[in-house]
């Protein structure tokens, strides 16, 4: 056996629980946060002579509108490696995905600790009873449809000759996936329109 295994076993018997004592009031649960674990997974890795090294494999960067006010938000996705290490060199890598939303500029940085939790939480085996991470989602305003299909529309508003149409269309529209700025072009050329229409 390895020096890294023996090491890690014994920081395993040092640290049997992380106790969820951090709370999310926006949506009412308790939870571990990075720093619960590393306070209780730190002292037994010094103890025991184990160290971290991350390692950014990938990182996917977007800005995304989330929820029914679309707040826009900087959203990261990251898969790291960790590569826990014993003073004789010997190690192993656990490699986990990760991701976060920030309104600023702390997406990455909170990805990275949800990373180090991920990684620590399931080499030490830690207990937890965390909600199913499937239990919180967010709902993504639609991004537009594609710019030919897009033109196509605005064509076919601008060509109506009776207010019937005009109707048909915009009641067609209502069910397309359409950016703000999509929809509000729409509904100028829609006005236009309806005043030629009625003019």
């Amino acid at each position: 056996m390895a020096e890294i295994h023996e090491r890690l076993l014994a920081v395993m018997n040092d640290v049997q629980a992380v106790g969820k004592n951090d709370r999310n009031t926006s949506q009412n649960f308790n939870f571990r946060g990075i720093d619960a674990v590393i306070n209780a997974v730190g002292p037994a890795f010094r103890k025991h002579g184990v160290f971290v090294v991350p390692e950014v494999q990938s990182s996917v960067y977007t800005q995304v509108e989330v929820g029914k006010n679309r707040t826009p938000m900087g959203h990261c996705r990251l898969d790291v490696a960790f590569a826990l290490v014993a003073q004789d060199g010997s190690q192993v890598e656990a490699v986990v995905p990760a991701e976060a939303m920030d309104s600023g500029d702390k997406a990455t940085a909170k990805a990275m600790s949800v990373a180090l939790r991920t990684a620590l939480l399931q080499v030490l085996a830690l207990p937890t009873d965390e909600p199913d991470p499937d239990a919180i989602s967010y709902e993504r305003a639609p991004s537009g449809i594609d710019e030919q299909v897009f033109a196509s529309w605005k064509t076919r508003i601008t060509a109506v000759s009776s207010t019937d149409e005009l109707s048909e269309v915009a009641s067609a529209l209502k069910d397309l996936p359409l950016s703000d700025a999509q929809r509000s072009e729409l509904a100028q050329a829609y006005l236009a329109a309806k005043a030629t229409i009625e003019g």
